[in-house]
């Protein structure tokens, strides 16, 4: 059989394909001559086509076939052979497939094996596929190799262990006497995954992280030595001395010093000291500063420290980075909260980015403006969040309508700031509102009774103007149906009454129930309102009694529900309204006798003539009489008539 082709060449081959099916083509022609050569007996190109298979499986076709494959390569006797071995088992197997436990012995082998590479090689495959059996099996050649003298192999063994504990949480008191000397390392590498050992260890073990706070001078000790040493070419990173093992420090110290005074204490200075002396125009510094404010955020650090920290993080929203900025917002909403305060000295400038051009940075500061609302700044807030409520992104607008909604009612500093305000968000935004907005505004605007008219004179004049955010004009038809008579009379304390006559209203209301822009819920409101308006408006009760029969046979069945009910209320009604006289009746218990009912008839006369004289009879039935209850003398007033009515038994 001839040799096949190399990788370099499989490459170049496949990269000169001009479609996908030309590409799959030749993949599929390799893949047969692939399998062909593995069915030799003496297979001396098994490395090869294993390697060419991996590229295969990087382009995303299928390579399953090549797993056993990957297992002969690793128990070769040649180095070559066991990289590509162990590197295929990587990505072809996992722990979910049996096949993988077949290496265990193969592995174990190698860990013992004399040559520090091979070691190397066991230790990477363990910790990256390593499954629960596997680790129980191997976890004591992991430890022994974890005291050993060899840097290559301890950094290694480290970040093997992390994966067992990870997998086998129940073995980790296994390591702890080879956590020992870990931190007096002087290689950085080896520091490096010994300090991600001793995180893993604390964050899964409230015993191990008790054990390990002895060590927090030891780590302060590494950082400051970090800060102070001079320049160190192997560990240099734009200046500044081994960075990556800088934040690996700081995190751990994080854990230590959480929910510990003393440990806390202890770290104090070296925070300090890191945050003022820590270079920020490169981003190796600010990842730096970053992860120190996460910790002097997390543990229990001085009041000065802490104001440290978010000054940090107000330089960082100047930043021309995004992903700087991005991290400086998520990281004062985080701490807003307990440092309120000190985040509301960055006020402006969080505003500011709400103007921001990414969508993720507007959102955060969004929320962050929501978080700064207070009673004292309430007025200054809402008006830049209604500015972003105007321009923003529809994918804003529920959001950013809702912390307005929220932050008003908590914090408004008057009920007519507050119905101006839901309003101004109604007229902006009303289509992305939630459902309970109309109701929530509705009862505000009851609740508010001295703003009664004031409310209905403003929605009244912006229902003019526009009608097509429908929940803020379900609220006005609501408010003109139940205060239009406040409307007609210009009874309006708060600023100029407007001249609005009965029919002015009654267009306005029967253009809301024509419209195409009207929902039918709101087409609901209208008609309802205008049936209100029919106890408060005396001179179109005729066009009123007009619309609502027509509306009887709508197909909304909704609607002509509600037109049909109207009409019967009309008819079983009208003739408590006849001849421009309109009569009521209230009925309540006297105060001094509470034996007796007072029944009290309020005339109205809404004709344009005076009207001097009138008899009314009110009927009682019979069975509402009781034998012990007298008819007290009934008397007239309010009117200049001298007669007044009687009553009988009906």
């Amino acid at each position: 059989m001839p040799a096949p082709i190399r990788l370099r060449e499989l490459i170049r081959t496949i990269r000169t394909a001009r479609t996908q099916a030309e590409e799959r083509e030749m993949i599929q022609k390799e893949c047969a001559s692939i399998r062909s050569s593995f069915r030799e007996e003496d297979n001396s190109y098994r490395c090869r086509n294993v390697a060419k298979l991996l590229y295969m499986h990087m382009l995303g076709y299928p390579a399953h076939f090549g797993q056993l494959e990957c297992l002969k390569l690793i128990a070769s006797q040649k180095f070559t052979d066991k990289r590509i071995g162990y590197l295929g088992a990587m990505l072809l197997l996992d722990e979910r497939q049996d096949v993988h436990l077949l290496m265990t012995n193969c592995i174990k082998n190698d860990l013992n094996h004399s040559t520090q590479y091979v070691q190397g090689l066991a230790l990477c495959t363990l910790g990256c596929m390593g499954s629960a059996e596997m680790c129980r099996d191997l976890a004591g050649e992991v430890e022994k190799l974890l005291k050993t003298s060899n840097s290559y192999l301890r950094k290694k063994a480290a970040l093997c262990a992390v994966h067992v504990i990870r997998k086998v949480p129940d073995l980790m008191e296994m390591f702890l006497p080879a956590t020992k000397n870990l931190l007096n390392e002087k290689n950085h590498g080896v520091l490096h995954t010994s300090v991600v050992l001793l995180t893993e260890m604390c964050e899964r073990s409230p015993d191990m992280l008790a054990h390990f706070r002895k060590l927090v001078p030891q780590l302060v000790r590494i950082l400051k030595n970090l800060i102070m040493s001079g320049y160190s070419p192997e560990h240099d990173v734009s200046g500044i001395s081994d960075p990556f093992l800088q934040v690996r420090i700081l995190r751990l110290l994080r854990i230590l010093g959480r929910h510990d005074d003393d440990s806390s204490e202890a770290m104090n200075d070296i925070l300090a000291q890191v945050a003022t002396n820590t270079e920020t125009s490169k981003n190796v510094g600010n990842a730096i500063l970053y992860e120190t404010v996460l910790t002097i955020m997390d543990i229990k650090s001085e009041s000065g420290l802490r104001v440290l920290a978010i000054n940090i993080l107000g330089r960082f929203l100047l930043n021309n980075d995004k992903n700087i900025r991005y991290v400086a917002l998520t990281s004062l909403l985080k701490t807003v909260q307990t440092d309120h305060n000190a985040v509301q000295r960055h006020r402006s400038t969080i505003v500011d980015c709400l103007k921001d051009l990414d969508v993720s940075i507007k959102r955060r500061a969004m929320e962050l403006s929501f978080a700064l609302v207070n009673g004292n700044n309430v007025r200054g807030m809402m008006k830049e969040l209604l500015y972003f409520l105007d321009l923003c992104d529809p994918e804003f607008k529920s959001d950013c309508a809702s912390g307005i909604f929220l932050a008003a009612e908590k914090y408004a500093p008057s009920k007519r700031w507050h119905i101006d305000t839901i309003m101004r968000v109604l007229t902006t935004a009303g289509s992305y509102v939630r459902d309970d907005a109309v109701p929530n505004l509705i009862q505000l605007i009851t609740n508010s009774v001295e703003m009664h008219g004031y409310t209905v004179q403003k929605l009244f004049k912006a229902i003019l103007e526009d009608i097509s955010q429908q929940p803020f004009v379900q609220v006005s038809a609501w408010c003109i149906g139940e205060y239009g008579d406040l409307l007609v009379s210009g009874q309006c304390e708060e600023e100029e009454p407007i001249q609005v006559t009965e029919d002015e209203v009654m267009d306005v209301l029967e253009h809301l129930l024509q419209s195409s822009l009207s929902v039918s819920v709101t087409r609901g409101y209208a008609l309802t309102a205008i049936m209100k308006l029919s106890t408060r408006f005396s001179i179109t009760i005729n066009r009123i009694k007009k619309i609502v029969s027509i509306y009887g046979s709508s197909i909304d069945v909704e609607l002509q529900q509600r037109a049909i009910e109207y009409n019967a209320l009309f008819k079983k009604y009208d003739h408590m309204s006849k001849g421009g006289l309109k009569i009521e009746f209230t009925f309540e218990r006297s105060n001094t006798n509470p034996n007796l009912t007072i029944v009290t008839i309020n005339a109205t006369n809404s004709t344009e003539g005076d009207m001097t004289d009138f008899v009314f009879q009110a009927a009682v039935p019979k069975s509402g009489r009781r034998p012990d209850r007298q008819w007290l003398a009934v008397r007239g007033g309010g009117v200049e008539a001298e007669g007044a009515g009687r009553l009988v038994e009906g």
